[in-house]
């Protein structure tokens, strides 16, 4: 029996999908399980595995071809079966499948305007066509300088009117291959300029874009904002990883206590566990944890599921597959999907604090900013070193009130300032 294997739901808010590669051809075998393609979604590529055996007949939508849901997108036949009537016209939306421009020759009619600037030229590189003759624009100052230095003026970019080569454009200037910067070392790196670039939206890029700005602009967002001891955190996270050391079981991060630090204190407040649902609001029975995880072209944010139901190690066991298989785009639709509440953590990269876009449906979305040395005040009013870190939550204003971030707020300082209460 033919079968049309049409575009599939792998999100829960998911209306198209993008073929970003397909792993098969016309005439191959194929069968169950086998992954024939990786569609991007609108929150990540996912790998799609075929759940019959046959032989591939025709791929109706090529590799950057977007379809929606239902469209036909290949026609697999049993081995020695004639292929329906239908197969050059199949059954499926009348829309057909719209594929994106895959450079901006191609899509020169709807490329965004380019601004009007004067052509530049990189330091070192072919010569700047407008400095090419004997009649480069540069103060009187300059030339001399270039010509006591042997520099051609030609490959130098002018920073002053009109893109006049003036002393200082000099300094930064390469010759023989090495910085010729008047009283330097050589010790800076010398960039070259790069050309303007139109990159075409990839489509998790495009998804990301208009679902941030949905959220911003349709959430009535307010942020509140915290400053955590870290210290007892940091000193028992030490003492668990010399355990774990000696038994020879994981480490821990920082993240892993904050997750159980989040997860505890939103059953201690479970308003903030809740979404807005037009004229009612929803209130999560369990915790589904949602934490963002960057990837190659965007960002993803699987879910654990349950997350109150399991201990700091089973959560750091969680998250450790998740990030692996959203990095190998391995994620399944039930694992990007079911959130309450959600952790952006930057700490890694050196962010002190900051605020994140509230992801929709959810209520809150907590940002974790890095651990940083800091001089405070004790309780003997003395000035001692300490460790702190800054913990920004976003709400949803229509959901969670002032009193009812901070309450939670301080449920969440309580358990990450006595960490004890993380181990379980």
């Amino acid at each position: 029996m033919a079968n049309y294997l049409k575009m599939p739901k792998l999100s829960d808010t998911m209306s198209e999908g993008k073929i970003a590669k397909w792993n098969i051809s016309v005439g191959d075998k194929v069968e169950f399980g086998t992954e024939i393609a990786e569609i991007e979604t609108d929150k990540a590529t996912m790998v799609w595995d075929i759940q019959i055996d046959g032989i591939v007949h025709k791929i109706y939508v090529p590799e950057g071809g977007v379809a929606a849901l239902g469209t036909p997108l290949v026609l697999i036949l049993k081995p020695g079966e004639a292929p329906p009537a239908d197969a050059d016209n199949p059954p499926g939306p009348t829309a057909a499948p719209k594929a994106e421009k895959a450079s901006t020759s191609a899509g020169a009619a709807t490329a965004p305007p380019i601004p009007k600037t004067t052509p530049i030229s990189p330091v070192t590189g072919s010569a700047n066509p407008a400095n090419s003759d004997s009649k480069v624009k540069a103060s009187p100052l300059a030339k001399k300088v270039a010509n006591e230095r042997g520099l051609d003026l030609s490959k130098i970019r002018g920073s002053g009117p009109g893109g006049r080569i003036v002393r200082n454009d000099l300094e930064y200037s390469q010759g023989g291959g090495r910085s010729t910067r008047s009283g330097g070392i050589g010790l800076a790196p010398i960039f070259p300029s790069r050309g303007d670039q139109i990159i075409p939206l990839s489509g998790m890029r495009r998804i990301i874009a208009d679902r941030l700005l949905e959220s911003k602009t349709t959430i009535p967002h307010f942020y509140l904002n915290i400053e955590i001891d870290a210290e007892p955190l940091m000193k028992t996270r030490t003492q668990v990883n010399e355990a774990m050391a000696a038994s020879g079981g994981p480490k821990y991060t920082v993240n892993d206590f904050v997750m159980r630090g989040v997860v505890l204190a939103a059953q201690e407040v479970p308003a903030v566990n809740a979404s807005f649902a037009g004229d009612s609001i929803y209130q999560y029975g369990s915790v589904s944890l949602a934490v963002a995880v960057a990837i190659e072209g965007g960002l993803v944010t699987p879910v654990i599921k349950n997350a109150d139901q399991k201990s700091l190690s089973i959560l750091a066991s969680d998250l450790k597959v998740l990030a692996a298989k959203a990095r190998d785009k391995k994620l399944t639709p039930d694992e990007m999907q079911g959130g309450s509440i959600t952790i952006s953590n930057l700490g890694s990269y050196g962010i002190h604090s900051f605020d994140a876009i509230i992801n929709p449906p959810q209520a809150a979305i907590l940002a974790i900013g890095t651990i940083t040395k800091q001089p405070v005040v004790n309780e003997a009013n003395q000035i001692v070193p300490g460790m702190r870190m800054f913990i920004g939550m976003s709400c949803d204003h229509r959901v969670i009130d002032g009193a009812v971030g901070a309450t939670y707020l301080a449920a969440l300082k309580k358990y990450l300032e006595t960490p004890i209460l993380l181990i379980s």
